[in-house]
């Protein structure tokens, strides 16, 4: 058998493996020494040596623990809960006023943490009974709170972004200044579709109840800005330090840690248990990430060593399709693939064996890096599991599974117009990097 039919093999195994629920990271690890050792002897145990050290020296990674204690204590502050409270009262007479007050704080919510399970969480127990109370359509407000937690994968600082830097071998200030602009896009299509649709059926998104309309405007924008500014303060300067060049993505990431801890002091949340849990949750989530960082390399250094991705990237070239057909069919594996996988197995494991291949095809690899984020979150409201879904079932149970489905549905066809006008026009992904840091590869 050749070694890149092995490599073949390997990859069915590892499927069959993680679908049927064996542990990532270890299986990750006993298939690549196994199939390692059968393709080139006793190499494998220096490449995995080498592979582990590599990746634990990566300094961009180290920006993960710092942005993730980040983002959890702007969640222990409430900042999300009071923000959300000050716009829906500001826009109390507007139709769907929830739905913009959703989709407002999602954004800044999505700038303070890349955690969609915490994003779908927060919003649901903000905004899902005032919703109720105020006769909001359930579908169209199960749609709108899942598809704003997922712009937390996108919209930087992103873990995500963070750790598939390294493995485009793109800069992660490239791909942060890169999803600023597709991020915001989405967030304006959820926006611009939430309000037609209440315009032309007001009774999908009502004006709110009598008695929840503010007797004093000023009181609403002084909380509205107390609720505001800081996080603001807090996400801008430190993605701003990163974005030009004052600040590497690590430096950036501890100075909103640090800043972080003295915003939730400042709001008198934080204490001794808060910061304990804090710590705890970021060395659950980061331990996560690393190790399945370190086992993904070691994987994809050996199947690379099989030769199996250069017989790919031939075998596709040999069809003689246009370089587009050949990105929607990388596109539609991801999207697939995106069902039973979360992002970490995407990120770490499928993109390195394709990456030959879009390379040899010339296109630009942040672009395709930012088109790679767009696909997951939309692969993040596609039944039939749709882990979003779940995480506000948890906490809405009143709602039906059936029309939050249904609802996350609208929003996903959203995203694969924004994904489809990427293709379309690159430069939405490519004007502020190329801007501020000019050629980007």
């Amino acid at each position: 058998m050749t070694p890149e039919i092995l490599g073949i093999i390997l990859i069915l195994t590892m499927l069959f493996a993680i679908f049927i629920g064996f542990p990532i990271s270890f299986t990750l690890i006993f298939l690549g020494v196994v199939f390692g050792y059968l393709g080139f002897g006793d190499l494998v145990f220096y490449l995995m040596t080498f592979q582990f050290s590599g990746s634990m020296l990566e300094q961009a990674l180290a920006a993960i623990p710092l942005f993730t204690f980040m983002g959890i204590l702007m969640e222990k502050a409430n900042l999300m809960e009071r923000l959300f409270t000050s716009v829906q009262m500001a826009l109390a007479r507007t139709k769907g006023s929830l739905f913009v007050a959703v989709l407002f704080v999602s954004v800044i919510f999505g700038a303070a943490t890349g955690i969609v399970g915490a994003s779908v969480t927060i919003l649901g127990i903000m905004s899902a009974k005032t919703m109720n109370r105020a006769g909001y359509d359930v579908q169209l407000a199960a749609g709108t709170i899942t598809a704003g937690g997922t712009l937390g994968i996108l919209i930087p600082p992103s873990i995500m972004l963070v750790v598939m830097g390294p493995i485009l071998n793109v800069p992660v200030t490239d791909l942060f200044a890169a999803a600023i602009v597709p991020g915001l896009m989405l967030a304006a299509l959820y926006t611009g579709y939430t309000l037609i649709r209440c315009h032309l059926n007001p009774s999908l998104g009502p004006v709110v109840p009598e008695e929840l309309i503010p007797d004093s405007m000023k009181e609403v924008w002084i909380e509205f800005a107390k609720g505001l500014v800081p996080p603001v303060l807090l996400v801008g300067s430190s993605l701003g330090s990163i974005l030009f060049g004052l600040a590497t993505p690590t430096e950036g990431a501890g100075m909103g840690a640090v800043g972080a801890i003295f915003l939730t002091l400042a709001y008198r949340k934080l204490n001794f248990k808060v910061f304990q849990q804090a710590l705890l949750k970021t060395l659950e989530i980061t331990t996560l990430i690393m190790v399945l960082v370190c086992a993904s390399n070691f994987f994809g250094a050996v199947f690379s060593r099989l030769g199996t991705p250069t017989m790919i990237t031939e075998a596709l070239m040999l069809l003689d399709l246009p370089p587009t057909a050949i990105l929607l069919i990388v596109m539609a594996l991801i999207f697939l693939l995106a069902w039973p996988l979360e992002w970490v197995p995407i990120v770490l494991i499928i993109i390195p064996i394709i990456l030959p291949l879009i390379e040899q095809l010339g296109f630009n690899l942040t672009w395709f890096g930012i088109l790679v984020a767009v696909n997951l979150q939309t692969a993040w409201l596609s039944p039939p599991v749709a882990l979003s879904a779940y995480f506000l079932k948890g906490v809405a149970p009143d709602w039906d599974l059936s029309d939050i489905y249904r609802g996350m549905m609208q929003f996903m066809a959203i995203q694969v117009v924004g994904l489809a006008l990427i293709i379309i026009f690159p430069q939405i992904v490519l004007w502020l990097p190329t801007y501020l840091y000019g050629n980007i590869n």
